[in-house]
């Protein structure tokens, strides 16, 4: 799953980046309004997080350009007011929830997972592709009786392509949805997560993952 952090406050920023990297989230961040709006309308995310004061351009006008954009991903806000005029103004402008600074980050995770089991994102809890089973909740991967340790990497990727069964999947693709934004788009760090993904779960097994010349990579 991969967010995106709309905060000019670069302690809270970080803080959320590493604790929802250590959830086995892809982060991105932007520091001001007007960066953010353009990231969060051009590129594909799971879900924004949004602070209500921003530089250049405040939550209110980024959340009405996200939806007039055309763009129905959830969007959870932030902001230190309490006023319930104000949450409602908030929730009417096309936000999903909000929760109020200083916050709890475990309340936090507990409000983007609600956000994310959302049946217009629905997504099955368990992906089953032949006998390689990956439980998101559990964070396991099984092929037939065997447990398949992966890296955080791996267990994503492994994830964004069995939710894409059957589907060839360009580089680029894999680069925006497994990747953040730092990421060498011209190194092979995507190859050599696809070769440690096979050695891992194709040895001595009917092979799951395929090669498509000069298109790239489909599981299935």
């Amino acid at each position: 799953m991969r967010i995106l952090i709309i905060e000019d406050d670069k302690e809270i920023s970080e803080f959320l980046k590493i604790s929802l990297e250590a959830e086995s989230f892809i982060v991105d961040t932007s520091s001001d309004g007007e960066q953010g709006s353009f990231v969060a309308r051009t590129e594909e995310y799971d879900l924004i997080i949004l602070d209500h004061i921003l530089p250049k351009k405040d939550g209110f006008q980024i959340c009405q350009e996200i939806r007039q954009n055309g763009k129905m991903l959830p969007i959870l806000m932030l902001s230190v007011k309490t006023e319930t005029p104000f949450k409602i103004g908030i929730l009417n402008l096309g936000a999903d929830d909000y929760i109020t600074k200083p916050f709890i980050f475990e309340e936090l995770l507990a409000r983007i997972r609600v956000l994310l089991r959302r049946p217009i994102s629905y997504k099955p809890s368990l992906l089953k592709i032949d006998d390689l089973i990956l439980d998101p909740t559990a964070q396991r991967v099984t092929r037939g009786r065997k447990e398949i340790y992966l890296t955080r990497k791996e267990f994503i990727l492994l994830q964004y392509m069995m939710q894409n069964r059957d589907r060839v999947l360009s580089r680029g693709m894999i680069l925006e949805h497994v990747w953040n934004r730092e990421t060498d788009p011209f190194s092979n760090t995507i190859e050599a997560h696809i070769l440690n993904l096979r050695r891992k779960i194709d040895t001595g097994n009917r092979k799951l993952i395929h090669t498509i010349s000069g298109r790239g990579y489909k599981l299935g």
